[in-house]
């Protein structure tokens, strides 16, 4: 018993378990960098900062929020999966992360190349137009888009994007034909709309909710199975196409093989300050919510399982991204 106690791989493992708590415990030393892959001012973007507050106020060390927009959420997945797994660099994500490893636009496994730490918030997406066209339901929209094929324009925040690939869908699923503009994020997408250069998006309802209240856009509809608590008069896209659903949850990772008492401690703090009272009251204003508690092997598990359903519906498309 002594003989297996005293050997030298158990010695070594014994260094490297009191290496990584002690890690934990000094962590942070310095500042972290949340890498964010869409311009400042969308909705990833402002839980990604409000995250980075909760993380600052609580370790006393500041955890800096910095876009790297380009490439649908590309860039900043290379930056991270890159990088030393120290706890320094994170990222921010949604669920478009699956998307570009189905769809084989990184060269690496991102099943693999991430630490999941925690599911931050889930929201649907909401179907705005301009307010300068005759559509006011679902029902227009698609008899609009079958009237006149190709005419009808809608942002993304990039190429390969949940934005992108929901309205994919609906354009399958309603058998209309529609004009793809991406873009480096969805704050331009939204200025864009705004602007009449184009005339939809799927937007986040944190981006979508103050431009819809000001008038000055439209909004249809919401994209989840139920319709969102902050807009119990606004119909589903599902009420009109059966068993369409586009989803979000805005996520947070590291570097594939981050200590995981690092991991679990920031699984804790923003777990737990996303479900704050004073958090719970913004994200509800935006028809958001906080994600369910999860652990970052949970949180794990659903990205297995979300890059599997994504990897169907892209070869049940026949959807090729580039």
């Amino acid at each position: 018993m002594n003989s297996i106690r005293h050997s030298p791989f158990a010695i070594l493992l014994c260094c490297v378990l009191a290496a990584s708590a002690a890690s934990a415990q000094q962590y942070p030393t310095r500042p972290v960098r949340m890498i964010a892959g869409v311009a400042p001012g969308g909705g990833l973007d402002t839980i990604c900062r409000a995250a980075a507050q909760m993380l600052t106020e609580k370790f006393g060390q500041t955890f800096i929020v910095d876009n790297r927009p380009g490439g649908g959420t590309v860039l900043a997945m290379d930056v991270v999966a890159q990088a030393t797994p120290d706890g320094y660099t994170l990222l921010c994500a949604t669920d478009t992360t699956y998307i570009v490893g189905a769809s084989k636009r990184v060269a690496y496994d991102v099943r693999k190349a991430y630490t999941p730490i925690v599911q931050m918030t889930t929201q649907s997406y909401m179907l705005v137009m301009t307010p300068s066209l005759p559509i006011k339901s679902v029902k227009d929209l698609i008899a609009y888009a079958k009237a006149k094929p190709g005419a009808l324009t809608y942002g993304s925040s990039g190429i390969g994007t949940t934005s992108h690939l929901g309205l994919e869908r609906f354009d399958y699923m309603a058998g209309t034909k529609m004009l793809h503009v991406p873009y480096k994020g969805a704050a331009p997408a939204m200025l864009d709309i705004i602007a009449g250069q184009i005339h939809m998006v799927l937007a986040s309802t944190i981006s979508a909710t103050p431009h819809i209240k000001s008038g000055r856009l439209r909004v249809l509809a919401s994209t989840g199975l139920k319709r969102v608590q902050s807009f119990p008069e606004l119909p589903t896209v599902s009420e009109t196409l059966p068993g369409f659903k586009v989803t979000n949850t805005y996520n947070l990772f590291a570097p594939a093989g981050m200590p995981k008492p690092i991991a679990d401690t920031l699984n804790r703090i923003v777990g737990h300050g996303m479900h704050s009272p004073e958090m719970m009251k913004r994200l509800s204003a935006d028809g958001s919510e906080p994600a369910e508690p999860n652990s970052p092997e949970q949180f794990r598990a659903y990205v297995v399982r979300e890059y599997d359903e994504v990897d169907k519906l892209l070869k049940t498309l026949n959807l090729k991204i580039y």
